[in-house]
C-alpha cells in the first residue's frame, strides 16, 4: 500500500473524531444555553421584569406554547385533526434510509433497474465513501 493511502486515512479518521467531538461540544454548549435561559426566565418572572436592555441587546420574557402527540397515540391524533378538517396539518414522510433500502430491495428484484412504478418519483446515485471501525485484536 501506498503511504499516500494511509496518510488519507489518517486525515480521514481525524476529521470523524473531531466531527464526533464538535458533535459532542454542540450538544453540551446547547444544554448550557438551555440551563442559562431557564435560569433567566425563572429570575425575570419572580422580579416581573418583562424586558431588559444589556450592552445593545434587548432581552424579552416570552411564553411559548408547545404540542406534541400523546405517545402511542399518534395515528388517533392524525385521525381527530383529519375528521376536524384540519388535515392540512399533517404530513406523511419516509425515512430516507428505509427509502433507500427498499429501493435498493426493488432494484435487485428487477434486474438492477427502478421498477416502472417508481420512475420519476425517486432519485437514485451512488455514493462511495469508507467506513472505519476498530480492528479486532
Amino acid at each position: 500500500m501506498s503511504e499516500e493511502l494511509f496518510v488519507l486515512a489518517d486525515r480521514l479518521r481525524a476529521l470523524r473524531d473531531e466531527k464526533a467531538e464538535a458533535d459532542q461540544r454542540l450538544k453540551d454548549l446547547n444544554a448550557a444555553i438551555d440551563e442559562a435561559e431557564y435560569r433567566l426566565s425563572e429570575r425575570m418572572a419572580e422580579s416581573e421584569t418583562q424586558n431588559f436592555t444589556r450592552q445593545g441587546m434587548m432581552f424579552c420574557l416570552t411564553t411559548k406554547t408547545r404540542a406534541s402527540a400523546t405517545a402511542g397515540r399518534k395515528e388517533e391524533l392524525f385521525a381527530a385533526l383529519r375528521g376536524e378538517g384540519y388535515g392540512d396539518l399533517v404530513y406523511e414522510t419516509v425515512n430516507a434510509n428505509s427509502l433507500s433500502a427498499f429501493v435498493k430491495e426493488q432494484m435487485a428484484e428487477n434486474g438492477d433497474a427502478l421498477p416502472g412504478w417508481l420512475d420519476g418519483l425517486v432519485n437514485v446515485f451512488e455514493k462511495t465513501g469508507v467506513s472505519l471501525r476498530k480492528a479486532s485484536k
